[in-house]
């Protein structure tokens, strides 16, 4: 009979032989990372872009679509919006119109305005 190895220290390893270093966490709430907008423009671009990534989870291209018409009615072209997972970005954008933020747990999308 095999003797178990002993638990780390800090009590009992976690369950499904994961180590600590290989849990995610995952987000499953908007999460504003940078945003240089007005408060009252900041929470109806988020309201958008929450509603695009919900309704179109499955396909970034429709829910940039939608939140793109929806920011061009509401303040006026030109915006510009990326939605996706893993990339990075450097824009030039209008100063008062930026916005990164995850939804969904890794769904991405920035938004900005060109000057």
């Amino acid at each position: 009979m095999e003797e178990a190895a002993p638990a780390p220290e800090g009590g009992a390893p976690p369950a499904g032989g994961e180590s600590a270093d290989d849990k995610k966490i995952v987000h499953t709430y908007p999460l504003v990372k940078t945003c240089d907008m007005p408060e009252e423009m900041w929470s109806e671009v988020m309201e958008l872009i929450v509603t695009g990534c919900e309704k179109f989870a499955y396909n970034y291209e429709l829910a940039s679509k939608l939140i793109k018409q929806g920011l061009d009615q509401r303040f006026g072209p030109p915006w510009n919006i990326v939605v996706g997972e893993a990339y990075g970005f450097e824009v030039t954008y209008l100063v008062g119109s930026l916005m990164l933020m995850y939804t969904g747990g890794n769904i991405a999308c920035i938004c900005w305005k060109a000057p």
